[in-house]
């Protein structure tokens, strides 16, 4: 198939008709029908079948569809990039932080309000993602700089570890007796006896407990499995389970509704800093991290 093929294809795939499909890429009708019928000849097979009034997808269209909607997104990228390529980011009046959610709550406000003292001219732009967001957005070059956990390394990227922290167990009031409380520390044995929420293993803290978990407690049973460490937190405070999360989201306890805990033996969880490799590391962009290491710090 050729590109022109591939645009038509996928217009008619997205709206149904020829018609919504000459409106969307701003074609005729017949020059819709013509690279239609002209992308069947050469593929040998027919990819649409009209099903009152409608164009209804072949079995063989299904099947390629799902690889031109990759091919439509990694064009997306390209484009995006090169947007920002022609845009610079180099403006040091902004800077473009990224975080995970986690980072957002504690860490970041901290951090701002630091940068703020030194830097009260320069405009910050932050969003929370998720980790494979905040890469995927920095090797495009939308951003400045992200705060992850534990990042899977990528060759466009640069990292730099500025803090540690360990898994936290945020208990429901009730759930310990006065002995567990005092000694301050949950073990794995002890964690198997308990309701746990557990992380979703796409998340790089949900596959690295989930490892250990099987490892050391086999036994144990989550009640449900969450996507981020802010919903498992609120889980906790309603009384649902115990919460297995990292030191940053663990400063947001409402101690009056639930006991924190380490987990022992400890699993340590690491915040990095990236940023992409072809641009040059700015001033403000060192300074922000410097802020994000003071902040962490902070909530130790």
């Amino acid at each position: 198939m050729r590109l022109r093929h591939i645009e038509v294809f996928n217009a008619v795939m997205l709206t149904g008709s020829v018609s919504a499909a000459a409106r969307l890429i701003n074609v005729t009708q017949p020059a819709v029908s013509r690279t239609l019928q002209h992308a069947e000849i050469q593929l040998g097979f027919a990819l649409f079948q009209r099903v009152r009034g409608r164009l209804t997808p072949t079995a063989e269209a299904q099947t390629l569809y799902p690889h031109i909607e990759r091919l439509f997104a990694q064009l997306d990228e390209v484009q995006r990039l090169a947007s920002s390529l022609k845009t610079g980011r180099g403006n040091l009046d902004e800077l473009r932080v990224l975080t995970v959610l986690a980072l957002s709550y504690e860490v970041f406000p901290r951090a701002i309000r630091l940068f703020r003292e030194k830097y009260p001219d320069v405009a910050v732009v932050h969003e929370a993602l998720h980790s494979p967001q905040i890469v995927s957005s920095l090797v495009l070059q939308e951003a400045d700089v992200g705060y992850v956990f534990s990042a899977i390394s990528h060759p466009a990227l640069s990292h730099e570890q500025i803090g540690e922290r360990q898994v936290m167990c945020i208990v429901p009031k009730g759930l310990l007796g006065a002995r567990q409380l005092k000694a301050g520390v949950l073990s794995f044995a002890q964690l198997a006896d308990l309701p746990v929420i557990a992380l979703d293993n796409r998340d790089p803290l949900g596959v690295t407990l989930g490892h250990v978990l099987r490892e050391n407690s086999p036994g144990l049973k989550p009640v449900m499995t969450v996507q981020t460490y802010h919903v498992a937190l609120a889980l906790a405070h309603h009384g649902v389970g115990v919460a297995m999360v990292e030191g940053c989201t663990a400063a947001s306890a409402d101690r009056n509704k639930v006991d924190v805990l380490a987990l022992e033996p400890a699993i340590p969880v690491t915040v990095k800093a990236l940023r992409p490799t072809a641009r040059p590391n700015s001033l403000v962009s060192r300074a922000f991290t410097r802020c994000m290491t003071q902040a962490l710090q902070q909530i130790a």
